[in-house]
């Protein structure tokens, strides 16, 4: 159902409701994001408490389905696509995503040096 444009020099239906109606998922697709979300974090739980598999294999396991899970809340419940119209949307996400991997590392990295150029070494009192 179109609604009539809010435009007076262009008449017929507004393509920003017609945008507006396409941009939110359906109960279904919330319901299909929810449950994969619910399972990406069951199982990694589930690897951690019951010490199924070697520390490695747990660590990599949990890194992957994280990864995983970012990606699905960004398409069901962000609503992130890559077509035509969403371009900038994932323009300003990858954006955000080097802007905080920068602070992130040159956090690190500072932490670091101050660890490694200030720490000095405390003479052991002899008893």
């Amino acid at each position: 159902m179109a609604t009539a444009s809010r435009h007076p020099a262009r008449p017929g239906p507004d393509p920003s409701a017609a945008q507006a109606a396409q941009a939110h998922g359906s109960a279904a697709s919330y319901r299909k994001g929810f449950i994969l979300a619910l399972v990406l974090t069951v199982i990694p739980f589930a690897l951690v408490m019951g010490e199924f598999l070697p520390r490695t294999a747990t660590v990599a396991i949990v890194l992957g389905a994280a990864v995983v899970q970012m990606v699905v809340h960004l398409i069901y419940f962000l609503h992130l696509k890559t077509g035509e119209g969403e371009r900038w949307n994932l323009v300003a996400l990858v954006f955000t995503a080097i802007v905080v991997g920068i602070v992130m590392a040159g956090s690190i990295w500072v932490m670091h040096n101050m660890n490694y150029y200030m720490m000095v070494p405390m003479p052991m009192p002899a008893h």
